[in-house]
């Protein structure tokens, strides 16, 4: 999948900051706050998007922009903020744009303790784009995520889409405590990516293939992942395959609730 590689990174940005886009590459989410900082402005191609932000990502949706390929950005924030950057090598040049926080789409998955919440901002079906796709995730602690474990390294028509994918981390804290987690990948036929790891906020898990799953919140301590995806296929589209071991896990789903602890918010509480 050397073709369409996904780039993901949390920038820390002063009074301004200057993001050159390259020039095959999209990049989706300038301008939003992973961790703190409130606000700022993004400029790309002579347009300006004022950023509302938020202050935590456990606190609320954020409204984000989009700058094409061959493009050239700037970000300003007067109270200095946190800003993660997700491309993807783009084929077709878009328009810059704006969308508003109340626009995303926050969905409940899974149930019981693989119960999380999805705020779909930049999934296929939910704003056009070339190839990049990005959703945030973010599990109660002690739940299971990402599970039951599931690939999409191959294309197969109608059932898997060929996808890299890169999974950044933040994990809340229980008092002064810092938060931690666990990411699981397995290897697939299609590669040989083996990966069990801690991870802590501002980690990284690269997955160019396999199985992945559970990403594991510990006890006390929410977990918050930005999935950014991107693959070679002509339709840009999200179909996973459940690892045949632990798929039937959803069949034991029917009948249990959400966990109560979710949504964690709405968008339309987004200010």
């Amino acid at each position: 999948m050397r073709s369409a590689p996904v780039r993901s990174n949390a920038a820390r940005a002063g009074f301004a900051q200057q993001i050159p886009a390259p020039p095959a590459f999209e990049a989706r989410g300038l301008g939003r706050s992973p961790s703190s900082g409130r606000g700022g402005e993004g400029k790309s191609s002579a347009q300006r998007f004022r950023l509302q932000g938020r202050s935590s990502v456990f606190e609320a949706v954020t409204d984000f922009a989009y700058v094409p390929r061959d493009a050239h950005a700037e970000v300003t924030s007067p109270a200095g903020g946190r800003f993660a950057l997700a491309g993807a090598r783009a084929r077709r040049r878009l328009e810059p744009r704006y969308a508003p926080a109340q626009n995303v789409a926050v969905e409940l998955r899974g149930r019981g303790p693989c119960s999380r919440q999805v705020n779909n901002f930049a999934a296929a079906d939910a704003f056009a784009c070339d190839r990049l796709i990005a959703v945030e995730v973010l599990t109660p602690g002690g739940n299971w995520s990402s599970y039951p474990p599931h690939k999409h390294d191959e294309h197969h028509p109608g059932e898997e889409s060929e996808l890299e994918e890169i999974y950044y981390f933040e994990i809340a804290p229980h008092g002064d405590t810092p938060g931690l987690g666990y990411q699981r990948v397995t290897p697939s036929p299609a590669g040989k990516t083996d990966i069990l790891t801690e991870v802590r906020s501002g980690a990284a898990v690269l997955i160019p293939d396999g199985w992945h799953g559970p990403s594991i919140a510990a006890p006390g301590h929410d977990m918050y992942y930005l999935n950014v995806m991107a693959g070679p296929g002509a339709t840009r589209e999200w179909l996973i395959r459940d690892h045949p071991d632990h798929g039937w896990v959803r069949d034991t789903w029917e009948g249990q609730d959400p966990d109560p602890r979710l949504p964690f918010y709405r968008a339309e509480d987004a200010q």
